[in-house]
C-alpha cells in the first residue's frame, strides 16, 4: 500500500481539523508583506522576499532570531518590530482585517459534519484573539494554541501537538490546514494529515511529498472531509 492509499485510509477516521490563522483563514499575508518590504527596504537591506518566507509561519521569538541570524548582530530586531506592530495597527484599524474566500462557508460545512476545530496560530493570544473575534469566527474553535504559549515555534510540532492535546483528539485523527512551508513541516512532524492552502507561498518538492492536498481556497477541504 502506497503513502496515497494510506492517506486516504486516514481520512475515514478524521476527527478534528486544525488551522493556522494567518494566510489561511485571515488576509493578514498580503499585510505584513507589505510591511516587510517598507521596513527592509527603508533599512537598505538585501534578500526582503527570501527574509519575509523563512520567517512565514514563525513566532515572533523565532523571527527574531533569523532575522539577527541573517542580517548580524548589528540588525536593530526590537525596532524592527515596533515599527512593524505601529504600521500593522494603523492598517488594521483604518481598514480592517478581511477573511480569505470561503472561509465561513468551510468553517460552517466542517461544523455540519461533525469535525472538531482547532486554531494553531503562531500569532500571540491578544491578537489572534482580537482578529478572529473581529472577523466573527473566533466561536468556531473548541480550543486553541497560540505561538507565545509554546517553547518551539514552527517548524518544530509543538503548537499542533499542544492543539491536538487540547482538543482531546490524538495527531494521527486530525488535519493540519497551513499556507507556509514552516506550518507544513510543523504539522506533519506532529503526526497531522498536512493540507497546505496556497496564499503568498508555492509548494516545493519537499512540501509536495509532505501534503495530501495542495489546493486555494480553503474550500478544497469539502472535497476532502
Amino acid at each position: 500500500m502506497n503513502s496515497n492509499d494510506l492517506s486516504l485510509n486516514r481520512l475515514k477516521n478524521i476527527k478534528a481539523v486544525i488551522f493556522d490563522m494567518d494566510g489561511v483563514l485571515l488576509d493578514t499575508e498580503s499585510i505584513c508583506d507589505k510591511i516587510w518590504t517598507l521596513l527592509l527596504t527603508k533599512m537598505n537591506l538585501p534578500d526582503v522576499e527570501i527574509a519575509q518566507n523563512e520567517n512565514r509561519g514563525c513566532n515572533v521569538e523565532t523571527m527574531r532570531k533569523n532575522l539577527i541570524l541573517r542580517y548580524g548582530k548589528s540588525f536593530q530586531v526590537e525596532k524592527f518590530f515596533s515599527d512593524f506592530e505601529i504600521v500593522f495597527h494603523k492598517i488594521e484599524k483604518e481598514e480592517g482585517i478581511k477573511l480569505l474566500p470561503d472561509v465561513k462557508e468551510t468553517l460552517d460545512y466542517l461544523k455540519s459534519k461533525n469535525y472538531t476545530l482547532g486554531l494553531a496560530t503562531s500569532t500571540e493570544r491578544q491578537v489572534a484573539t482580537r482578529q478572529l473575534s473581529n472577523c466573527g469566527i473566533f466561536s468556531y474553535f473548541d480550543a486553541c494554541a497560540f505561538g507565545d504559549e509554546i517553547e518551539n515555534s514552527k517548524p518544530a510540532p509543538d503548537i499542533y501537538l499542544k492543539a491536538a492535546n487540547l482538543l482531546g483528539v490524538e495527531p494521527k485523527f486530525c488535519v493540519g490546514v497551513e499556507d507556509s512551508h514552516n506550518g507544513i513541516r510543523s504539522c506533519s512532524a506532529a503526526g497531522l494529515l498536512p493540507v497546505m492552502v496556497i496564499d503568498r507561498m508555492q509548494p516545493i518538492h519537499e512540501i509536495e511529498n509532505l501534503c495530501f492536498k495542495i489546493g486555494k481556497p480553503i474550500s478544497i477541504l469539502k472535497e476532502m472531509l
